[in-house]
């Protein structure tokens, strides 16, 4: 339940969520499930952001298949289809990543590593912490989309958070703060759902599963409800301007985790 609430909270948030699994499990001498209950607890906070999104989501959807299907050229449903194709460009750069760098991914990831990505993380956020954007969905260029799909490929490192990557990229490319949000946890769910769909296998065939199915139940029940609450607090702290203290606590903790592992482990 610890590791579900930890996941539902800071998957969200951009302050890695992966990283701080790894610390956690050092400090507290958690054992190590596996990837695939990662993946599980990940799919999880999928569930948590789909309902937070479900309008938008919805509303794309129906623009899309009118754009499509129905000829409709009207401004929605021209800006949805731009705004969907954006959507799947910024998706294939981490998706091809994953792919071939998913049998190295978090092999021996020591905290002392966490916390030198956690300080990048915190140097990418204090770049954009001021940063106001005047672009719409509908102004989104490829161009844009591209980098902000490579800026999610470096949040493939545990210690790099995903959302504040794809936030950074987002609001570098002159998205406000708000569109911003929205873009990234829109482009979470392909990466999420693809990465399930890829390890549906392992998470059924894991050996656990069928010994501790109630604390895996129960951490993921968690992880939906504090991910839920966890972007709902996020959509409020950026609405206010005040990504600073993403960037305060990046840095502390990257700082702490620096000197646990020189110095204390």
């Amino acid at each position: 339940m610890f590791l579900g609430l930890l996941q539902g909270v800071t998957e969200p948030i951009p302050v890695s969520s992966s990283g701080h699994l790894v610390i956690a499990r050092e400090l507290f001498g958690i054992e190590a499930k596996g990837l695939s209950f990662e993946i599980f607890l990940n799919t999880a906070s999928l569930l948590a952001i789909l309902f937070v999104y479900r309008n938008d989501i919805i509303s794309i959807v129906q623009n899309l298949w009118r754009f499509l299907f129905n000829g409709a050229r009207d401004n929605e449903a021209v800006t949805d289809f731009k705004y969907t194709i954006c959507l799947i460009i910024a998706t294939i750069p981490v998706g091809v990543a994953g792919l071939l760098l998913k049998d190295f991914i978090g092999e021996n990831i020591t905290v002392g590593f966490v916390g030198v990505m956690l300080l990048v993380t915190g140097i990418g956020l204090w770049f954009i912490k001021n940063k106001r954007g005047n672009k719409r969905d509908g102004d989104l260029t490829v161009k844009d989309s591209i980098i902000v799909g490579l800026a999610q490929c470096v949040a493939l490192t545990p210690g790099i958070s995903r959302s504040g990557a794809a936030i950074v990229g987002s609001i570098a490319v002159g998205l406000s703060q708000k569109n911003a949000l929205r873009f990234a946890f829109l482009l979470y769910i392909p990466i999420s759902v693809g990465t399930a769909l890829i390890s549906v296998g392992d998470i059924v065939n894991d050996p656990q599963m069928s010994t501790l199915w109630l604390a895996y139940l129960l951490a993921f029940i968690v992880t939906v409800i504090a991910t839920y609450f966890a972007v709902k607090w996020l959509q409020n702290i950026m609405e206010n301007g005040n990504l600073i203290i993403f960037v305060y606590y990046c840095f502390a903790l990257g700082v702490f985790s620096i000197l646990y592992q020189f110095i204390w482990a």
